[in-house]
């Protein structure tokens, strides 16, 4: 017996996120070149690095053709949605241009809640949480953290104390490393 999905062949293509909920484990993309969504599986993300995505994010997937419809297979680039206006960094202190930040360092979301906007996590070898806001999330392109969850990020000294100004997945130290 053959597998159907054995005979699929797979396409790429760029989109942006129409929704994804982490706690559901789906969400859908539009493709730029329209035609129908496409189911992104919680899975799918998370062999990626990410246990979510902004809606309005960037995407490139590849996909296939099934009896239930175009999947996401694999998540191959996530570029953050374009800054809504009026929500601005530099109300919570945080600067703009990322070379004031300090380097990419690996770390792991103490909490996270969405509701509130706001959470901790810790770097790895400093003794200090670090604050995440949710709008910093989006503009990283993601949606959500679960605690546990092992994260990148930069960090700089803002209002709050230590705040990230960018959130990654946890491989990005190793993948975004100078040779």
């Amino acid at each position: 017996m053959i597998d159907e999905n054995e005979t699929q062949t797979l396409s790429v293509l760029r989109g942006q996120v129409k929704w994804f909920d982490p706690t559901k484990g789906f969400g859908f993309v539009v493709a730029e070149e329209g035609g129908p969504d496409i189911l992104l599986h919680a899975n799918v993300l998370r062999n990626f690095g990410q246990s979510s995505v902004a809606d309005g994010a960037g995407i490139e997937i590849s996909v296939q053709e099934t009896t239930r419809g175009m999947q996401a297979v694999e998540v191959l680039a996530i570029d953050p949605p374009d800054p809504i206006e009026g929500e601005g960094l530099e109300d919570l202190g945080l600067p703009l241009d990322l070379s004031e930040a300090g380097p990419m360092e690996p770390a792991r979301v103490k909490w996270f809640d969405k509701a509130k906007g706001f959470g901790f996590a810790n770097v790895f070898g400093r003794p200090e949480d670090v604050f995440i806001h949710v709008e910093v999330l989006r503009r990283s392109g993601l949606a959500d953290l679960q605690p546990g969850e092992a994260i990148c990020l930069r960090a700089s000294d803002g209002k709050r104390g230590c705040m990230a100004v960018l959130v990654t997945a946890w491989d990005a130290v190793i993948t975004d490393a100078p040779e």
